[in-house]
């Protein structure tokens, strides 16, 4: 079921009035991929509020969503914690209960040097035999995995399928292209200001994993493929600069804050976002509900 090339959403986690986990809405958001043509799905990333959500609520939402998804569309759970036994025990319960794969970071906040980074993320990866990934972010976790890392990694662990990049460097992600050979997928990240999408792609990424699927998922699985013809590079460069002001909008604030709001106006279950998190109102609102109508999006994707 793995298919780690296209358009590998980053999903929010809907909240019903109440701030329960709403699984309908949940599954509302999953259905909607899976007919738009996304390629797989990443659970319990920084677009899924992870942080704010119990280790219970998160093993919750793990059961829920792979009974959700099983043989439908692959679906990815970050396995990111504070220590490296937390991410191991987390990332064996997700394969225990049938994931498609698990991601991993370096434990944010204690800024480990470059043999802490690899001996966490070997020690992740000798625990469990599905796919993993690991999730290259130093803007949010404080330490870049270099290539060199990346790359002795590839080389111990035949499951290390995908490496999802986060940091405004081409020099990376050539890289990491060139030491991998392709073994391990190179996935951007929409982070930095989605500076690295064309770059990823031109060096022989195979995709983006990305915040904007969940509004325009049709238009990023058409300009998240791979280069394989002169019409798909055309194509991807066509939607992505004609989407590129809606992209940059859905990034004004930190995730999830924008793509729950545009969830809203499209009636979609978006939910409320947890605390300390404010809600997105008055005239940013606005100003994003003017640009989707204008580019199309509430009359096509808007919910009747």
């Amino acid at each position: 079921m793995t298919n780690l090339q296209g358009s590998w959403v980053a999903m929010p986690t809907p909240f019903t009035e109440d701030n329960k986990i709403d699984f309908q809405g949940f599954e509302t958001l999953i259905n909607r991929q899976i007919k738009y043509g996304t390629s797989q799905l990443f659970v319990l990333g920084s677009a899924g509020e992870v942080t704010l959500l119990s280790q219970e609520e998160k093993k919750a939402i793990v059961k829920e969503v792979i009974a959700m998804t099983k043989g439908k569309i692959p679906v990815f759970f970050s396995a990111a914690s504070f220590t490296t036994d937390m991410s191991v025990e987390f990332a064996q319960y997700c394969e225990k209960e049938g994931a498609d794969g698990v991601i991993f970071t370096v434990p944010p906040y204690v800024l480990v040097n470059q043999h802490a980074a690899h001996t966490h993320l070997d020690t992740c990866m000798s625990a469990v035999d599905i796919p993993c990934g690991i999730y290259n972010n130093p803007s949010r976790l404080g330490v870049q995995v270099m290539p060199e890392t990346i790359k002795k990694l590839s080389d111990a662990h035949p499951n290390f399928v995908v490496d999802k990049e986060a940091l405004p460097s081409v020099e990376q992600l050539v890289q990491v292209q060139r030491l991998c050979e392709g073994k391990v997928k190179i996935m951007c990240c929409d982070y930095p200001k989605y500076s690295i999408v064309i770059p990823t792609l031109g060096v022989g990424g195979t995709g983006t994993a990305n915040i904007g699927g969940n509004i325009i998922p049709e238009e990023a699985a058409l300009y998240s493929r791979p280069w394989t013809s002169m019409e798909i590079i055309e194509d991807c460069r066509r939607e992505y600069f004609k989407w590129f002001p809606l992209l940059q909008a859905l990034y004004t604030f930190s995730n999830p804050i924008v793509i729950k709001a545009a969830l809203r106006i499209l009636g979609l279950p978006g939910g409320h976002l947890r605390k300390p998190y404010e809600e997105y109102t008055g005239q940013k609102l606005a100003d994003l509900e003017k640009l989707m109508g204008e580019m199309g999006v509430i009359d096509k994707y808007g919910v009747k």
